[in-house]
């Protein structure tokens, strides 16, 4: 069964950008937007976010970095949710109001280069990725230094891209790299960390050395749970690659109770017609199609087809 890596790079690389001086309600917005993406609650962050774009224009005119900040928050909202086409003009629209008010060298505008490279990482578009990843780390590491987590961030993001086109060799050490930054800044328990170890018991686990990959599986899992809540998108994400590993080495009694976990919460938290859903209806098939339950296997295959052909 092949193991799939499904937007861990975007979960976490997304940046959340507040305002140093923002008017009050529209500081309480973002705030309360923050913690509905944190409790996978997209649907709703989006009408706050929606609202708190609004108050910023209104408050302030459309080319001042507020906006941007609103911008770039609703669009990564719907990224997360898989809504690419709304995503993406809203990720230029801000990058370049950030660049303009703020500098092309400005930390903001890492941010802004960060989030629109994971829109064409997810999207395939890997050369334009890189390009924007590799700007944001020379802004990041001139601006910040070499340890900041800021500059973890991009490392992470970086080796991901390189992780997913298979080139292992320029992935694990920047995987490695940002480990460390996270371990030594935020400490052992860091959400930040537990999103690193996940990344870098992929690497190993698409190379075959499932010994490695499965302690750094288990203890990323275990922080994302205590950190984020046992129902969030991000635990999903890690059950379902752990259930992947274990359904691979053909040991299908750990890995199918995972596959049904990752697949309810995804089902709650991005909605059933979500492409994660798909992908997590076609692995519990898989698992299904070989212990030899295939009707079973037909109908989720059917499900996941249905989701398939919604345009995005």
């Amino acid at each position: 069964m092949k193991i799939t890596a499904v937007l861990v790079f975007l979960f976490f690389g997304f940046c959340l950008v507040h305002a140093q001086e923002a008017d009050s309600e529209w500081d309480i917005l973002n705030q309360e937007i923050m913690d509905l993406y944190q409790q996978g609650e997209y649907d709703s962050a989006i009408v706050v976010a929606r609202k708190a774009l609004e108050i910023a224009n209104r408050n302030v005119g459309p080319e001042h970095p507020d906006v941007a900040t609103s911008l770039n928050n609703l669009a990564m909202l719907y990224d997360v949710k898989g809504d690419f086409a709304e995503a993406e003009p809203l990720y230029t629209r801000s990058l370049a109001i950030w660049e303009k008010a703020l500098g092309p060298e400005h930390p903001v505008v890492a941010t802004g280069l960060n989030n629109l490279a994971m829109l064409y990482n997810t999207q395939g578009n890997y050369e334009k990725a890189e390009l924007l990843f590799s700007r944001a780390l020379v802004i990041r590491e001139k601006a910040l230094g070499s340890d900041h987590p800021n500059v973890a961030t991009i490392l992470n993001n970086l080796a991901g891209l390189y992780d997913v086109q298979g080139n292992f060799e320029r992935a694990e050490p920047l995987f490695k790299r940002s480990l460390a930054i996270w371990e030594k800044v935020l400490g052992p328990d860091h959400p930040a960390v537990a999103t690193d170890l996940y990344n870098l018991a992929m690497l190993y686990a698409l190379q075959g050395d499932y010994a490695k990959a499965e302690p750094l599986f288990t203890r990323a899992l275990a922080i994302k749970e205590k950190a984020l809540g046992p129902e969030h998108p991000d635990v999903a994400t890690d059950l379902s690659n752990l259930a992947g590993m274990y359904a691979f080495q053909g040991d299908f009694a750990k890995a199918e109770p995972l596959f049904k976990r990752a697949l309810a919460i995804w089902e709650k938290t991005l909605g059933p017609d979500h492409p994660n859903v798909a992908n997590s209806l076609e692995a519990l098939a898989g698992l299904y199609r070989a212990t030899e339950r295939e009707k079973e296997a037909g109908e989720l295959e059917a499900q996941a087809a249905r989701i398939r052909a919604i345009k995005r």
